[in-house]
């Protein structure tokens, strides 16, 4: 596809195998298809490796976190669980909502905790929430040391954030989904990688090797779970997509 911006006619003109379409520039289908490229360039560029919470890093869109911060506010879950912990960044950001909303801790796995992250986490002022798990979050004894750790009747949301393979989500949804309570998600982060697939830092192979194939199998194969973007709390705007490394990604259990 090739886009063609002009400031001064005040058009977006596509065109993709010899058709043309011209936009408005200031419209919302214009702001649509800029953010889908914006997003692609973003991340191939590294954006989003350029941010932190509250002294972490956190390799998050910042579109995502508070599209998952107004989630948490609404879900007022008692037990976060996320998958792939890297620098702490995402634990810390949920544990910082869960103390202003006076509720809820975090639980975070990964594959392997490096000594330096877990330090720096553990001596976190807002460490306080957190347990961190060692260990690959899809077997039979991380997930049952997981499943421990929440009560009866405890409200649960699920952020799967590790190995971002088509497999290793899949096993993660199976094992874990169970914990989900009606009202809340599992969300299956990154399937933006269908979509990144020709980018330079890309691989062919992610088209159909991703998270948002993952969740769609998942969702037509459980009758409880729906793939649903949750409603934005607040919008004074036309517009209704978000910009996102998540598509497809919030599995709501009904």
């Amino acid at each position: 596809m090739k886009l063609t911006l002009d400031t001064e006619a005040g058009t977006l003109l596509l065109e993709d195998v010899g058709k043309f379409r011209s936009l408005d520039l200031y419209s919302k289908e214009a702001f649509e298809e800029i953010s889908r490229h914006w997003v692609r360039i973003g991340w191939n560029q590294k954006y989003q490796y350029t941010f932190s919470w509250m002294g972490r890093p956190v390799i998050q869109l910042p579109e995502d976190m508070i599209r998952m911060q107004e989630v948490i506010f609404q879900v007022q879950p008692d037990v976060i669980i996320e998958t792939g912990v890297a620098h702490g960044g995402s634990l810390i950001f949920y544990s910082s909502l869960c103390k202003a909303m006076d509720k809820g801790r975090v639980v975070g796995i990964d594959i392997e905790i490096r000594p330096h992250n877990r330090a720096a986490i553990e001596a976190h002022p807002l460490s306080d929430r957190i347990t961190l798990i060692e260990g690959g979050s899809t077997t039979l004894e991380i997930v049952a040391q997981v499943k421990a750790l929440v009560e009866p009747g405890e409200k649960v949301l699920i952020i799967l954030d590790s190995n971002h393979s088509y497999a290793h989500v899949m096993g993660e949804l199976e094992a874990y989904a169970d914990l989900v309570t009606p009202g809340s998600y599992i969300v299956a982060t990154d399937g933006i990688m269908f979509d990144l697939a020709d980018v330079p830092r890309g691989a062919a192979e992610w088209a159909s090797d991703n998270p948002m194939w993952a969740a769609r199998d998942f969702a037509a194969r459980h009758q409880g779970f729906v793939i649903e973007q949750p409603a934005w709390p607040f919008n004074e705007s036309e517009l209704a997509q978000n910009i996102t490394h998540w598509p497809g990604a919030w599995l709501k259990r009904q």
